[in-house]
């Protein structure tokens, strides 16, 4: 279900000329009304429903239509991002509450290994083998089919 925007939350994020949502959409949806001063949702049809908009905005004015199975029947699911990690609250059909907390980041800026530390397999781009391969399957060789 598509993201929308809660206009009564919604400052454009004070004026600026890129709203936080706009930054993020990885699908460029997000869109600045700058007579209003409000974002929405251009094409929700389009939406990818990856929540990065509901996730980075400062103002919480971001929300994504919920599911015809626990919506109507008083569910949902609400993210409230800090500086270091997101806590999400849902509330399930049968009013429980639980709240999970997840860090945005598990490595320092600009640190993190994008072989992860294992070494790296065949440079060749006709290799079967994936990047890490077979190390990171602790393997000493990936398994083939004999045909």
């Amino acid at each position: 279900m598509p993201s929308f925007v809660i206009t009564e939350k919604c400052d454009g994020c004070k004026g600026q000329d890129k709203t936080a949502c706009m930054y993020i959409c990885p699908n460029d949806l997000m869109v600045l009304d700058k007579e209003k001063m409000k974002a929405y949702n251009r094409a929700p049809e389009m939406c990818w429903e990856c929540l990065c908009c509901v996730k980075i905005c400062p103002q919480q004015a971001m929300d994504l239509r919920g599911y015809a199975d626990f919506i109507p029947l008083g569910a949902s699911c609400v993210p409230l991002r800090g500086s270091q990690d997101i806590m999400w609250t849902v509330k399930f059909r049968n009013g429980t509450i639980k709240r999970f907390k997840f860090p945005t980041r598990t490595t320092e800026e600009g640190k993190a290994q994008p072989d992860g530390g294992w070494s790296t397999g065949s440079d060749d781009l006709k290799s079967p083998v994936l990047f890490t391969e077979p190390d990171s399957l602790g393997l000493s060789a990936v398994p083939t089919i004999k045909r």
